[in-house]
């Protein structure tokens, strides 16, 4: 039986939603490993090098707290999870307007509680003066292997020209650029507090316009999907992750329809838990070739290249 018809089994009617439920409630509140997640008869889901995750985030959440907002709790967790690497953006960057001050605290909480785990991905916010030399700083000074971008809460869209240049420097450079689309599901939003997700019409021309950008869309899934992100991960370098990635067997799905190589492991991290993301990978019938690119080989080929 493959792993998908063992998830359906397993679950019955019920949604993904309520299988995590019931797996996280079944399990005890401090530690939910990663077997109390498994699929029943199947092993649980580690790798030889450990996962990294594309998409976790430092600080707390401005409207709400949620479970390990604190950086040392969320390293325990996903360290007993089988995380061997995390790529950190911080809350922080979204609202506050000293983003050198935010970026310091996300390197230092990354190098003081990160215990080889955290890597950080600073804040850009291209509409603040002497962005540029923040994106200088984030590269040279912090040693940072990419930047993480919120247009939607910076007050930018992608076709103002000062994204076109915050990529081409961030390329110019060898960082990464984390591109998130939203940051949590539109029911959950405080009535105050409500974004609107990225429009990434003008993003194929782009990434066509910025030879040897390597870009990582994150939380992408609830407002990209079928052709238009297609079409826009085959334009150059461009990556997803899984963390609003819907659907039983959703991971199977999408690799049959896209570079393998294109597709990595994403939590969103506190915000979401990180179960749901393991899951993801446990009910999609992967081969082990597949599930050691996503897990983690994805990843590692697109920090070196």
């Amino acid at each position: 039986m493959k792993p998908s018809s063992r998830f359906a089994a397993a679950a019955g009617s019920q949604t993904r939603r309520a299988f995590l439920q019931t797996a996280l409630a079944a399990a005890p509140a401090t530690a939910v490993s990663a077997a109390a997640l498994a699929v029943p008869g199947s092993k649980p889901l580690r790798t030889a090098e450990g996962l990294i995750d594309v998409n976790v985030s430092l600080g707390q959440w401005p409207t709400r707290r949620v479970r390990c907002d604190d950086s040392r709790e969320l390293v325990a967790r996903l360290r007993r999870l089988g995380v061997s690497q995390a790529w950190a953006g911080t809350l922080d960057g979204l609202l506050h307007k000293d983003i050198a001050a935010a970026n310091n605290r996300l390197a230092k909480t990354c190098h003081q509680d990160g215990k080889g785990l955290l890597v950080p991905f600073g804040s850009i916010n291209p509409k603040l003066p002497d962005w540029e030399e923040e994106l200088r700083r984030c590269a040279d000074l912090h040693h940072m292997p990419g930047i993480r971008l919120h247009p939607n809460y910076h007050g930018y869209r992608l076709e103002d020209p000062a994204f076109l240049r915050l990529i081409e420097l961030a390329t110019q450079r060898r960082l990464i650029v984390q591109l998130a689309l939203i940051m949590e599901d539109e029911r959950m939003m405080h009535p105050l507090f409500r974004v609107d997700p990225v429009d990434t019409a003008p993003l194929r021309d782009l990434v066509q316009r910025v030879p040897g950008l390597r870009l990582v869309l994150l939380n992408v899934h609830r407002t990209l999907r079928a052709k238009p992100l297609l079409e826009l991960i085959a334009a150059g370098n461009v990556s997803v992750e899984i963390a609003m990635l819907e659907g039983v067997g959703g991971v199977g799905t999408l690799l049959a329809q896209m570079p393998g190589g294109r597709l990595l492991f994403g939590s969103h991290a506190p915000m979401f838990y990180f179960e749901s993301a393991l899951l993801k990978l446990k009910e999609s019938a992967l081969t082990p070739a597949q599930s050691q690119a996503v897990g983690h080989g994805n990843a590692r080929h697109l920090l070196t290249s």
